[in-house]
């Protein structure tokens, strides 16, 4: 169909509040959404670093109570969301507050939900089957890279099963995404880069993806733009606040694209690997991502070469071909730069695991939108390439 020709929908549930400072108007966002005591869901890490406590005291300082649990792996699973909300209702929390990265956010859209549904979280696995929203929630990123805070899904782990589980729905948006780049400033670098690559595949993916629709390709652009001024700086010189600016921009822009398009073979890949091998979720989408690329490149040629010269490749005497093969490399070139070397191999995958790992992927909602079709043995042979 011609795209002159498509209809397409842009829903985005959340307001944003965006700018350094701007988790010191935290109380203010909790008395207008109706809360009088908030459960601050957050991780053991972000619990350390202090960022916890920096939101404690601005709300403590206009006397709002609180409740801290932070329980959270960084594979979240659901046994602690049902923890969550077990606390929450009895210490009397009537709001929730997320501070953190993806499976501390993941969390506390998830808790938030059950406040206002009946059952486990995993009765509502998929797209579309909650039925009522939850209790307000106010999502704090302190890493630049899952787009959790916009996002209707929350990505969790039933550990017993070794399966992740995805829940989708518009009622799992936050209420508020209070964005403020300076809480990013003390991410380790590997942190830094695991995370700034996830977003860039959320944006390349989408982008180039058959879902993808005029309001969500503004968007792709701009964060993958973005990234590849601003990356390498956040990685190796972490106090940059511009890049730091740069970059929790670009995550949040990422995620307000694929929110609305879905994904592509990185993640469907990254999803049973993540699961089954525990590598870092922006790790494993990384490794994957240049194979994907090169798979797909002669799907969408002309939105490759887009992508390469963002990426500064020099089109002088090129075909497109050409220009968008070198923006493959141009990419494998920002994961050295970033110390991202790894392949699947270091993580102990072997290629007698790929089989159950490919016919999970293939369940995916993110397999039908991928550019080019995908069937078993092209998932095998993306993963047999990543092996390194």
């Amino acid at each position: 169909m011609n795209a002159s020709n498509r209809i397409f929908q842009y829903e985005l549930p959340t307001k944003i509040v965006f700018g350094n400072g701007a988790v010191e108007e935290l109380p203010e966002h909790v008395w207008r959404l109706g809360g009088s005591k908030a459960l601050l869901v957050t991780d053991p890490g972000v619990l350390r670093a202090g960022v916890v406590r920096q939101a404690l005291s601005v709300l403590e300082n206009e006397g709002k109570a609180c409740e801290v649990f932070s329980d959270i792996e960084s594979d979240p699973d659901i046994r602690a969301v049902a923890e969550g909300v077990r606390i929450a209702r009895k210490a009397g929390c009537d709001i929730v507050v997320g501070i953190g990265g993806g499976s501390a956010l993941d969390s506390a859209k998830a808790i938030a939900l059950m406040l206002g549904n009946e059952g486990s979280i995993a009765d509502y696995v998929g797209v579309g089957k909650v039925p009522r929203k939850g209790a307000p929630m106010i999502a704090i990123p302190t890493t630049a890279g899952t787009g959790s805070e916009i996002t209707i899904w929350s990505v969790l782990s039933d550990k017993e099963n070794q399966v992740k589980l995805s829940v989708g729905s518009p009622y799992n948006c936050p209420d508020l995404a209070l964005c403020d780049p300076e809480l990013t400033l003390s991410l380790p670098p590997s942190v830094t880069a695991a995370t700034g690559m996830d977003a860039l595949v959320h944006a390349l993916e989408s982008y180039v993806n058959k879902a993808t629709q005029p309001i969500s390709e503004a968007m792709s652009l701009q964060a993958i733009k973005l990234i590849s001024r601003s990356l390498r700086h956040a990685v190796l010189r972490g106090e940059d606040r511009q890049a730091r600016y740069d970059m929790l921009l670009a995550s949040l822009l990422a995620a307000m694209a694929f929110n609305a398009t879905r994904l592509g073979l990185s993640h469907a890949l990254a999803i049973p690997l993540g699961a089954k091998f525990h590598i870092p979720h922006g790790t494993v989408n990384a490794i994957l991502l240049p194979e994907v690329m090169a798979y797909n490149l002669p799907a969408q040629l002309a939105k490759f070469r887009e992508i390469a010269v963002l990426f500064g490749v020099d089109t002088a005497g090129k075909s497109d071909r050409e220009i968008a093969e070198a923006g493959v490399e141009a990419i494998r070139q920002l994961k050295r730069d970033i110390g991202i070397t790894q392949t699947l191999s270091d993580y102990g995958v072997t290629e007698d695991a790929l089989e159950p790992v490919v016919q999970e992927a293939l369940l995916s909602g993110n397999v039908p939108v991928n550019p080019r079709l995908a069937g078993a043995a092209d998932l095998l042979a993306i993963c047999r390439r990543a092996l390194g």
